[in-house]
């Protein structure tokens, strides 16, 4: 309540409820320092983990799949392992979600961070087709498939510890520092793939890259997960207010799709399959996508690793505009920028992929509007729910609308028989946009409100 009165610029009308936490107090702060800098190290984590398959294996398919495999069915083949992952990330907030309710943010990060280092490392050594045949791809999208749930169960209890611990005034900025982990994982990865592709030759499924040069960043996801545990498990403390809280009786999912919060995940399914939708369409399809448009690997790795620098730059910077001037009205910005700018751009990066230094500049356009939007996704969807589903409502909310957008492959395919393929993704981005605007239209403004008094 004090909060609430402070950013109000008046005196506090009551005093906070009886075992409410001192948000005042050095121990509380530094307790929100460590859980924050542990969900920014964990959705780091996390998108790393995603997008290994995207930026990593792309060049390695040949390794997994039968030597006469059509470009097409290699593109189909691709998006089956991405399409894994994010189908596994519901399912681990919908398993994960009600268990962080009932039992605690702390413990259940701690599970999925051991099961996604479990998964991972598996992948690490994993044959190939000349080994296994189709069971080589078979066990590596099962893998991905159970990466996803447990990095599903990472970030459902990671990002509320963390956000419990922030004040209101400050959410805006905390929940976008937490989404850095998504552009810097890009770049990261990037640099990684960059570096081995450099030393390692490339090509058929006897290259050095196809054959084991993959594995250096897969080992590294692996040691990254290993490290994410051990950080939890000797340095975050559990959410005080979910501690002080009182505890859901039944399911939480049942609460939590129950008449009362029927709105608000309306709300969050719209804005966030837009994001989904915009990401996938975009960042998701980029480099495949123009590499089998005859762009070299060194442009497309090039600009997705600027897009990904210049957009971790920015995302403090969007959580703050959005703590002044409203999430809703910046998230529909977003979008409107990103059916407008990011589908042209798109367009005309197809018609000029001739043109490196002009593809290159239309790229960061392609990209960096859909990404904005993850700045404010995190502190836009704590917002929607009490404390006592809190972890199954955002885990939920984030998660679930990405299982739609996941098949972007195959909307391409269909929208391959009415045009041109080359430019499918330009309706996904529109619709994408369109759906981020209208979510953000549809939202209330809660930045004001302490999570402790959301109901």
């Amino acid at each position: 309540m004090s909060s609430i009165a402070s950013n109000l610029g008046t005196e506090p009308l009551e005093p906070d409820p009886p075992g409410a936490p001192d948000r005042e107090s050095a121990e509380f702060r530094a307790k929100g320092r460590r859980a924050l800098g542990a969900a920014v190290f964990g959705f780091f984590v996390d998108m790393y983990d995603v997008y290994l398959p995207v930026i990593v294996l792309a060049p390695a398919m040949a390794y997994f799949m039968p030597p006469e495999t059509s470009t097409a069915d290699t593109a189909i083949f691709f998006s089956l392992i991405f399409v894994a992952s994010i189908i596994g990330r519901p399912l681990g907030s919908l398993l994960f979600g009600p268990l962080g309710d009932r039992v605690g943010r702390r413990r259940i990060t701690l599970i999925a961070a051991a099961g996604s280092a479990i998964c991972t490392g598996a992948m690490v050594v994993l044959p190939g087709y000349s080994t296994l045949g189709v069971g080589a791809l078979a066990i590596l999208v099962v893998l991905r498939l159970l990466d996803g749930i447990f990095l599903g169960g990472e970030y459902t209890g990671a990002n509320p510890l963390a956000m419990e611990y922030t004040p209101a005034h400050r959410r805006g900025v905390a929940g976008s520092l937490i989404n850095t982990g998504f552009p810097l994982a890009l770049a990261f990865i990037t640099l990684v793939t960059l570096a081995t592709m450099s030393v390692l030759p490339t090509g058929d499924a006897d290259s050095a890259y196809a054959v084991w040069g993959w594995r250096i960043p897969f080992l590294l996801g692996f040691l990254l997960c290993s490290a994410l545990f051990l950080y939890y498990l000797f340095s975050v403390p559990e959410s005080e207010i979910w501690t002080k809280a009182s505890k859901p009786a039944g399911n939480p999912l049942r609460e939590l799709f129950s008449r009362r919060h029927l709105r608000v995940m309306a709300v969050s399914f719209v804005a966030v399959t837009g994001a989904w939708l915009t990401m996938n369409s975009t960042v998701g399809v980029f480099a495949n996508h123009f590499r089998g448009l005859g762009v070299g690997d060194g442009n497309i790795n090039a600009t997705i690793l600027v897009v990904a620098l210049v957009g971790a730059s920015l995302f403090p910077v969007m959580g703050a505009l959005g703590q002044r001037f409203g999430r809703r009205q910046v998230i529909m910005g977003i979008g409107l920028t990103s059916a407008v700018v990011g589908s042209s751009a798109f367009a005309l990066a197809v018609s000029n992929r001739d043109n490196g230094a002009l593809l290159f500049a239309l790229g960061i356009l392609v990209i960096l509007p859909g990404l904005m939007i993850w700045a404010l996704i995190t502190a836009f969807l704590m917002e929607l729910f009490p404390t006592e589903i809190r972890a199954s409502g955002y885990g939920v909310a984030y998660a679930l609308p990405s299982i739609i957008p996941a098949c972007y492959a195959y909307y391409m395919a269909w929208l391959g028989n009415v045009m041109d393929y080359a430019y499918t993704p330009v309706v996904l981005i529109v619709l994408g946009g369109a759906l981020i605007a209208l979510g953000g239209y549809l939202a209330a403004d809660r930045r004001h409100v302490d999570l402790e008094d959301i109901e």
